[in-house]
């Protein structure tokens, strides 16, 4: 906002309620080493329920565009993110799954049609009992009554992100720096996406890394000689999921932000999350020594990170 001619930027070290597509045009140009965020993921959670596939592209792509002029020359933007979406199509064909191994009753659909073929005459009470089994399921399973999925529901879409996201970032003028890859656990396995499906269980994330062209400060002695060994020089990263979403229906573990803030920035250096959630990115970065600055579209959740950040203030004097 202006106050009168002077340009008011947003100030380090607060959590700010709004729209992160306004609130970044506020922060000062070439003030930030660091964005580190985890957006919506567009998987149905309460806070990203009304959007739209198109809008929650929308977003993704003006957020990521505003980074260009936030960031240092050499800086960083990094982004974790689940790397699959799953939403409904409604013009992508039907797919059917005849789950055979989860059928209480053993007959299948050959079973019955080969006792056709061999009793022309029989009506479906004398093949049931011909075949031991329910006059229902011999017409479900002439029927496929019983396939699951492809009858009445959209079905579901399987997209994959980082294609998008880097997209966005190059059309913004950032360029792939690197990736990690998050594996937490099997966190969903009692899910939907587990039991009926061949899909695999969703057990890892992707933090994207973004490079804003400029000279890079590369300071090995941010991290000492085994963070280095076990996970600096890692692209791979085995940290737990967080067990009980107490604070934010999507928190992450502050581990994910602590490494990503020793890597990629410097003590005292500005870190930006603008979907600050609980207020995790934040905590992280006053434990390692760095300025923080969130933005948070939800007011019940910038009261949780405000208060985070100011029970570990208290805690470190």
């Amino acid at each position: 906002m202006r106050l009168g001619s002077k340009l008011e930027y947003l100030a380090s070290n607060r959590i700010y309620e709004g729209d992160a597509r306004d609130l970044l045009r506020r922060i000062l140009p070439e003030s930030a080493a660091l964005s580190f965020w985890s957006p919506p993921y567009f998987v149905g959670k309460s806070y990203e329920k009304d959007l739209t596939f198109q809008e929650w592209q929308s977003l993704l792509r003006a957020v990521i565009h505003l980074h260009f002029d936030v960031l240092k020359p050499g800086g960083f933007l990094a982004i974790n993110i689940a790397d699959i979406l799953a939403f409904p199509d409604p013009d992508m064909p039907r797919i059917q799954a005849d789950n055979v191994s989860n059928k209480k009753v053993k007959i299948t659909r050959d079973h019955v049609l080969e006792a056709q073929r061999n009793n022309p005459d029989f009506n479906r009470y004398q093949l049931a009992d011909l075949l031991g089994c329910s006059e229902q399921t011999i017409d479900r399973r002439l029927k496929h009554n019983n396939v699951r999925g492809g009858k009445y529901a959209v079905q579901r879409k399987v997209k994959l992100v980082g294609g998008l996201v880097e997209q966005w970032a190059e059309e913004a003028g950032l360029y792939l720096y690197d990736r990690r890859v998050w594996v937490k656990d099997p966190c969903w396995e009692n899910g939907r996406w587990h039991s009926l499906s061949y899909r695999s269980v969703d057990e890892f994330e992707y933090i994207y890394v973004f490079w804003k062209p400029g000279i890079t400060t590369v300071d090995r002695t941010r991290l000492d000689r085994s963070e280095w060994s076990e996970w600096g020089s890692r692209g791979v990263w085995h940290i737990p999921s967080v067990r009980a979403n107490v604070e934010h229906e999507s928190q992450f573990p502050i581990e994910i932000p602590r490494r990503v803030i020793k890597i990629f920035s410097a003590p005292g250096d500005i870190v930006l999350d603008c979907f600050i959630g609980s207020g995790t990115t934040a905590v992280a970065a006053i434990m390692e020594g760095r300025r923080y600055l969130g933005i948070e579209l939800l007011h019940r959740y910038a009261k949780i990170a405000r208060a985070r950040c100011d029970e570990v203030l208290t805690s470190i004097g």
